[in-house]
């Protein structure tokens, strides 16, 4: 590393003590709720163990999802290995609760590229829209903020299913608080109180000290390889919210009949169990990473998203990069300080769900895991990168390190 590169980033950690101190406290409250359910729940040695074949009567599957339901302050929880990641997690989710003649809205704009062929907005076998479900969507106000005339218009006899997602994806819109999406629920549900109100709550698990479903959500979904899963759990997703949301999605899930009943845990229930446990800390490392990328990436000159100074509610940090090289030599600095497949250099490519090619740099453990140290972003202007996660707060300041570095060597990254 360049001692000017190195000079230059400990310069900005120094000046961001208070910061971290905060994110610490929170951290603290998250560790000592998520133990606080798991003496609760008794865990034992043998909750730990799994299941094979159908799964009936798996003691460590159901108490791991009594621990989520208390953890989010929910009525019940969905928690599997058989979900295969974040996007079929709302799909499960979404298609449960819809029927055909039902509208589903978003009022905060355009979701997450994924859901576009889950929906229908591009053409895909299996949409919602192939079921009869139509999609209607309230982009936010020029200053980011909710447009709740355009939303109360939106809003009609067909309306069932409101989709709120709390992180911005591959857009440039804030972030939503878990404060405002409660203000947004509660205002949904002053024009139709029988409205489902479901959060992707993807990359904001234990950012705050309270969930979605504290603030009225109905169903709250995530991805196991993301913050919850402490960067332990190889696969899964879950779904929490109330009863009748949670038994509707394990019929979809599963099987009519089925439900909750199915479904082996295998050799999974300590990766899930320990992951948890691990879970507030883990995204306490990067949030830091996520703040370090914005004072390191706003001092050099480029626009971040959060900015330096924001508040966060997700682990994500987004920084316009302005080109392809510079895209290419954030993702090959991030590459480079991996602990598996760091010698690989990552190269974009099509892929499965977006609208343009995609690079990735994440020489994770578990493919595709984003509380791991990675970043990625679309080959289109503005070259944003999207830079996450990091097991520790340590290995997340290395790749930002490492990133700068290979930029500077590029001749754009000006200290």
């Amino acid at each position: 590393m360049d001692p000017k590169v190195y000079d230059f980033c400990e310069s900005v950690e120094k000046c961001l003590k208070a910061r971290f101190e905060k994110i610490d406290k929170v951290a603290e409250f998250n560790q000592l709720k998520v133990i606080s359910a798991m003496q609760k729940a008794k865990v034992s040695e043998a909750h730990l163990s799994g299941t094979t074949g159908y799964g009936y009567n798996d003691l460590g599957r159901d108490t791991l999802e009594e621990i989520y339901a208390d953890i989010f302050k929910a009525e019940d929880a969905l928690v599997r290995p058989q979900i295969t990641c974040g996007t079929h997690a709302l799909n499960v989710a979404l298609a449960s609760q819809l029927r055909p003649g039902d509208e589903l809205l978003s009022p905060v704009g355009k979701p997450y590229d994924t859901m576009d062929e889950i929906i229908g907005i591009r053409e895909s076998k299996g949409s919602l829209a192939e079921y009869g479900i139509s999609y209607r969507q309230v982009d936010l106000l020029e200053d980011g903020s909710f447009d709740f005339d355009g939303i109360k218009a939106a809003i009609n006899e067909k309306t069932k299913l409101v989709t709120i997602q709390r992180s911005k994806g591959y857009a440039t819109r804030p972030t939503l608080s878990v404060e405002q999406i409660g203000e947004l629920i509660s205002f949904i549900k002053s024009i139709k109180p029988e409205l489902i109100c479901m959060v992707d709550n993807c990359y904001g698990e234990f950012v705050e000290e309270i969930e979605p479903t504290e603030v009225g959500a109905d169903m709250c979904v995530g991805s196991l390889i993301k913050n919850p899963g402490g960067g332990l759990a190889p696969c899964g997703g879950y779904i929490v919210g109330k009863k009748e949301c949670i038994e509707q999605a394990a019929y979809r899930l599963t099987s009519p009949g089925l439900g909750k009943e199915v479904g082996a845990s295998l050799t999974l229930n300590q990766s899930f169990y320990q992951g948890l446990f691990l879970a507030p800390t883990v995204v306490a490392g990067a949030l830091k990473g996520a703040i370090f990328a914005a004072n390191v990436y706003e001092k050099a000159g480029f626009k971040c998203r959060p900015t330096a100074s924001e508040d966060r509610y997700d682990i994500i940090q987004n920084v316009e990069l302005g080109s392809k090289e510079g895209l290419l030599a954030f993702c090959k600095g991030i590459q480079m300080a991996a602990p598996v497949d760091s010698f690989l250099t990552p190269e974009p490519w099509a892929m499965p769900g977006y609208d343009s090619d995609v690079i990735m740099a994440a020489g994770a453990f578990v493919q595709g895991s984003s509380i791991e140290l990675s970043a990625d972003g679309p080959l289109k202007e503005p070259y944003l990168v999207f830079f996450q996660g990091g097991l520790t707060w340590y290995h997340a300041k290395l790749g930002i390190m490492m990133s700068a570095n290979e930029m500077f060597k590029a001749g754009l990254f000006n200290i």
